[in-house]
């Protein structure tokens, strides 16, 4: 009963199986002009750099609209007028000026491409004003089916907040909705009702009180920040702060619960010190010292905003209560502050380029989960716990998504991804290694997005093998290796198989108890032992199956 309950709450929850696409074999899923242009660079796009944003907005809670205007700087790269700005239906551009003269516009779906009427100089700095306005899609399943979310607390007053991944941004506000290009720098401007607090990412530079009574939230981000990073977190808050003696120095760590859970959250963010000590241990300084930390509780379960983190997991340790790994060692810590707060690292500091590569994000993440058990509890523990998250593995399709259109791979990024990790650690074996990739990955592709290729590049220069059929195997298949053997009174014979044409990862084995590292290959290769063998194990670490073969 208790897998099955486990399986369900996965589908549910990650809602990875309500989406028919995830349910397609890549080979059959079919793609749209709409997800060209949403998941592709194009011509629109490449010809200019992106530099700043001021998305400056009034939210309405009880129209649940949201209107203003978001100012574009860019550096023009290639001579062009024509600009893609995206924003989804039923959101509307109103007006599009440059140079305080409007320009024209045409829509083609959630894509708006502008005429610009003055020259775009190679190297020139320009900038563009959108006004927008409409009410946007509301949030079904946030954060994984996103959207605008419209709650109200206990009390009766408004909870608000943005969730977007995947989606994205341009669901709520007009941008460059693509991954390759972050914005440099960022002011983020909130008008609310008078009653009520917007939360953004960044720091708060001030709040002003309008002639209506209504205040104006002005955050401002001074690092680079993907799209869906970008959130408004509106709602009846109180804030308590603390500071973290990290290796950059002082980090300012905010927090911004609703008032009547205040008390239950300076118990349960305990875990964000605790957290900062074990990720930056593992992965390097916290990547946005200059932008603060801050834990923000959400009307849903939580999502990865850059220095803007929220939550919404009850207050409660593990995953609403539940352990993904059912050895336990999952309700030592809270799985939302854990999992979401080790995005910093990778999704915000290291970005995908395309969403098809969201296993940078997530496998990483998830992983990263095992390692904060293993700081606080030892080696041991933290294998257990990501050997225990395999039992939520579905191989359902590859990890890898398609490229150009929007698309994502399997959820199997986040267990199995986790478990990939785990076992090329194993091929690493040397603990000391293998943290100084994981901190050197985050100083290498500092405030970057990445695409995959580059991940497997840096990482086979670093453990000194070719792994490209390693993660061909493991990423791009939904094979799991299997170790046949067989063994006579002296003899081991095995081979790789159920995997890609010239996969040769090393194994550790157990004969008779005594490790041996093994090289197999497709073709059966024999062992000679000075001693009779009596029992052959496969180390339990390696992502693989095994089957004896008998002779």
């Amino acid at each position: 009963m208790k897998n099955y309950f486990c399986g369900v709450f996965i589908v549910f929850l990650f809602g990875f199986a309500a989406n028919a696409q995830g349910l397609l074999n890549k080979s059959e899923t079919v793609f749209t002009h709409q997800d060209t242009l949403r998941g592709s660079i194009t011509k629109e796009r490449a010809w200019w750099d992106l530099k700043y944003y001021h998305l400056d907005i009034k939210v309405n809670p009880t129209e649940k609209t949201i209107s203003g205007s978001n100012t574009v700087r860019y550096t023009v790269l290639a001579e062009s007028n024509k600009m893609q700005i995206d924003l989804q239906e039923p959101m509307q551009i109103l007006k599009v000026t440059q140079d305080g003269k409007e320009q024209k516009f045409v829509r083609e779906g959630n894509a708006f491409f502008i005429e610009l009427s003055t020259t775009q100089k190679v190297g020139d700095t320009k900038e563009i004003v959108i006004s927008f306005g409409g009410k946007p899609k509301e949030a079904v399943n946030p954060p994984w089916d996103g959207g605008i979310t419209w709650k109200k607390d206990k009390n009766g007053k408004d909870f608000i907040a943005s969730s977007c991944q995947g989606l994205g941004a341009s669901v709520w506000w007009p941008c460059k909705d693509h991954m390759y290009d972050e914005v440099e720098n960022m002011l983020i401007s909130v008008n609310v009702p008078r009653n009520l607090t917007d939360v953004s990412n960044g720091r708060l530079q001030s709040v002003k009180t309008e002639k209506d009574g209504s205040k104006t939230f002005n955050w401002y981000v001074s690092n680079p920040i993907n799209n869906y990073g970008v959130n408004i977190n509106i709602g009846d808050y109180v804030n308590f702060s603390e500071k973290y003696k990290g290796e950059k120095g002082n980090l300012d760590c905010n927090y911004y619960v609703l008032r009547d859970n205040l008390a239950a959250a300076k118990v349960q963010f305990k875990d964000v010190p605790k957290m900062l000590k074990a990720f930056e241990h593992w992965f390097g300084p916290y990547p946005f010292y200059e932008d603060s930390y801050k834990l923000v509780e959400a009307p849903y379960l939580g999502m990865e905003h850059q220095s803007c983190v929220t939550y919404g997991n009850g207050y409660k340790n593990g995953y609403l209560g539940l352990d993904w790994s059912g050895t336990g060692w999952g309700l030592k810590f809270d799985y939302i502050i854990i999992h979401e707060s080790g995005h910093e690292w990778f999704a915000n500091n290291i970005t995908y380029k395309d969403i098809a590569d969201m296993w940078i994000h997530e496998s990483f993440t998830d992983y990263s989960e095992a390692l904060f058990i293993e700081y606080y509890y030892g080696k041991d523990a933290g294998a257990e716990y990501v050997r225990g998250i395999r039992r939520n593995i579905r191989n359902d399709k590859p990890i890898i998504g398609q490229y150009d259109v929007n698309n994502e791979g399997s959820g199997d990024m986040y267990f199995k991804g986790a478990n990939v990790l785990h076992t090329l650690r194993q091929i690493v074996d040397n603990d000391q290694k293998w943290r100084t990739i994981l901190r050197g990955l985050n100083s290498t592709f500092y405030h970057q997005t990445v695409t995959t290729k580059q991940i497997e590049d840096y990482l086979s220069q670093q453990v000194g093998i070719d792994l490209k059929p390693f993660f061909n195997q493991y990423l791009r298949t939904t094979q799991v290796p299997t170790l046949e053997y067989s063994f006579t009174e002296s003899t081991l014979k095995y081979r790789w198989t159920n995997t890609i044409p010239g996969f040769d990862m090393p194994i550790k084995v157990l004969i008779n108890g005594s490790e041996v590292t093994l090289n197999p290959k497709s073709d059966w290769t024999e062992l000679d032992s000075p001693f009779a063998i009596e029992k052959v194990e496969v180390d339990k670490n390696f992502y693989v199956l095994s089957k004896q073969i008998t002779q």
